[in-house]
């Protein structure tokens, strides 16, 4: 299967947006990333309720993230999405493929219409995002604690070829169990990848049960300054600092952004929820949904 075809007029649209987005001052840049923002969770719930599947709550969650990132912060051209300049982006929580793919799809990466398919039978728009099939997507990721590996090989490519380009990975917390992580976050800081920014969507919740109940992660921001990466702890939520947290390393080491987040965001029933981790809403829970996110 080809990659899916850029949607033009979205992308030159995207393009504005967010050239307007990084000349306005921070507190204007943040309110018109909250709009789109409700947009991207509009289409979250639409595609779930047509799938009848998903991940609604981490995708509820990591959405700020994602639209922060894309508007405010990464050089991307949704019409040449293999452009060697660019920046990369690794989505590492891949069950929360819907927020993804309609980020991708409102910057113009596809077609918005390609979203009613999302897990459909030979859908581009599986539940894990495939880089062979979705422009914007740089890595197959699903199986947890694989993309800030990918993502440290992506930066330390990047300073090898003396590039200035930057890579953000996103990762769940639930996902720090796995060894992985911590073994590219120490080779991270030992060649000294300034360039690389990893964001924890710090939403306290996993498939079954809270993080710290599970296996705790404690003092995250700790666990990460011990392996050698600048932090900063922030809230999740806050597209302001969000932006400024997206900055670029001011000491010459990895970044490491703690974004405490809520899961479910925005749908007051779904907040702080365990069971939403992969529970499909109601026909009347999509209407209330739906109803809360109308602003």
């Amino acid at each position: 299967m080809a990659l899916l075809p850029a949607d033009p007029a979205r992308a030159a649209a995207y393009r504005e947006a967010a050239a307007r987005i990084r000349r306005a001052d921070r507190p204007a840049a943040a309110a018109e990333l909250a709009r789109l923002a409700t947009e991207v969770r509009r289409n979250i719930i639409r595609m779930i309720d047509r799938a009848r599947m998903g991940h609604v709550g981490g995708d509820l969650s990591v959405t700020d993230i994602l639209v922060a990132c894309f508007y405010g912060v990464l050089t991307v051209d949704p019409e040449r999405p293999h452009w060697a300049g660019r920046d990369r982006f690794v989505l590492s929580k891949g069950h929360c493929a819907a927020a993804l793919y309609s980020t991708l799809a409102q910057c113009g990466f596809f077609f918005e219409k390609e979203l009613e398919t999302f897990m459909a039978p030979l859908s581009a728009l599986n539940g894990h995002p495939s880089r062979i099939k979705v422009p914007g997507v740089e890595t197959n990721t699903g199986a947890l604690g694989h993309g800030l590996p990918v993502a440290t090989g992506c930066a330390l490519a990047a300073a090898i070829d003396g590039a200035s380009r930057r890579t953000v990975v996103v990762l769940g917390d639930g996902e720090l169990q796995e060894g992985s992580n911590w073994e590219a976050a120490m080779a991270a800081a030992h060649h000294g990848l300034a360039s690389l920014t990893a964001v924890v969507d710090r939403n306290r919740l996993q498939q079954g049960a809270r993080t710290e109940d599970t296996n705790a992660l404690g003092a995250l921001g700790d666990k990460w300054r011990s392996f050698g990466w600048e932090v900063r702890e922030i809230d999740g939520h806050d597209h302001l600092a969000l932006l400024q947290a997206l900055d670029g390393s001011s000491s010459g080491r990895p970044v490491a952004v703690i974004a405490n987040t809520i899961k479910g965001k925005g749908v007051s029933f779904m907040e702080d929820r365990v069971e939403w981790h992969h529970k499909v809403p109601s026909p009347d829970q999509v209407a209330a949904a739906l109803a809360e996110l109308a602003g």
